[in-house]
């Protein structure tokens, strides 16, 4: 690897720059929590494991090609609600979603969670991590998948969301006392924005910093209120796939839409993509789920099984690769998945360990 970490998010950072309008301040606070932990690293650097993978898994990154969510981490599942109010579960992020081998989520979402149980937010042995990943991704193509409606199924997962849930009071509070958003708003994003509330919404506009992939992305947030109570929308400026960067291409697709309308999905009726910008309703009861906030009483085997379901629910997005993909995991014996997540969870802590050292050097 020629290139290191700091070289590389410099790089990527000025191809960032050239896509959208990226908020300066808020990359330089990106860079204080890569080098607080190695988690939000990791979650922070999907540039830099588009260029550790195919060096590290090199067999594995030849492997079947499906439309893969890319930066897939244990924390980029979330619920949301669909059009009958019903409580779904899913993967809720994506934003750099691009054709890979079908083993690039599997190995990232394992390696994610392998760098939680190093933090201690997971309890449980690397190995039965990987397994139960393993397990749930299997089994989820041998019974052609099902998406997370937690209504009826999916007891245990239904008791940790529920417990997740955000308490409205404390949800509300932290919105509205955002700052304002005080420059002018586009007006594509003003007309989508209220397009999305209902009909002659007064709102205000707010300033919202939030997640680590996409910290610096431009987020203009719409608080109204309906029935007496607020509701909210929110804008976030989107950009082609870093793989994008990577192959040094010159694509402007946006892939996340043909995903969501591909795969085995249950809507979010308030998504909406439109040109460089998603909108969508933030409540307390549509959110990822942090780790750190379930409760101890969780099925961490469960959860890890669920994430490996989902996972191909989301290949089921490439109809025309299951066969392969089939073909090719009937082959994969001996722990694969661990040794591979374990590589690469090596590489992304000696990435960590230089990032904590020089990081500083891109403020100068």
């Amino acid at each position: 690897m020629k290139q290191g970490i700091i070289e590389a998010t410099f790089e990527f950072e000025k191809w960032l720059g050239a896509q959208l309008p990226i908020i300066r301040q808020d990359l330089r606070l990106k860079h204080q929590f890569m080098a607080e932990a190695a988690f939000p690293f990791f979650r922070a650097t999907f540039y830099r494991w588009l260029q550790l993978w195919p060096e590290v898994c090199g067999e594995l990154a030849k492997a079947p090609k499906v439309l893969a969510v890319g930066d897939l981490h244990i924390e980029n599942f979330g619920t949301w609600r669909d059009l009958e109010g019903r409580l779904i579960w899913g993967v809720n992020d994506l934003d750099e979603v691009y054709p890979a081998s079908y083993a690039m989520d599997l190995v990232r979402v394992t390696t994610s969670a392998y760098l939680a149980i190093l933090g201690e937010h997971l309890s449980m042995p690397r190995r039965e991590a990987s397994e139960a990943i393993e397990k749930g991704y299997r089994d989820s193509l041998t019974a052609g998948g099902k998406p997370f409606i937690l209504a009826e199924d999916n007891q245990r997962l239904r008791l940790m969301a529920l417990s997740k849930l955000r308490d409205p009071v404390h949800f509300w509070g932290k919105l509205t006392h955002l700052p304002p958003f005080t420059a002018k708003a586009p007006d594509e994003v003003r007309r989508l924005l209220e397009e999305s509330l209902p009909p002659k919404s007064v709102y205000q506009l707010k300033k919202r910093i939030a997640g680590l992939g996409s910290l610096g992305h431009p987020r203009i947030l719409a608080i109204s209120s309906a029935g007496g109570a607020f509701i909210a929308r929110e804008a976030k400026a989107i950009r082609p796939s870093a793989s994008v960067w990577h192959n040094k291409a010159s694509s402007t697709v946006v892939y996340g839409p043909k995903l969501v309308a591909s795969c085995l999905r249950v809507p979010d009726p308030f998504v909406r993509f439109q040109n460089r910008w998603v909108v969508r309703r933030l409540a307390p009861d549509c959110s990822r789920i942090e780790l750190v906030s379930l409760t101890a009483e969780r099925d961490e085997a469960r959860l890890l099984y669920s994430m490996g379901w989902e996972t191909a629910n989301m290949h089921f997005g490439s109809p025309q690769g299951i066969p392969l993909i089939k073909r090719d995991l009937s082959q994969r014996k001996n722990r694969w998945l661990h040794r591979a997540a374990k590589a690469m969870c090596r590489a992304t802590l000696r990435d960590w360990e230089d990032w904590r050292k020089g990081w500083k050097k891109l403020t100068k």
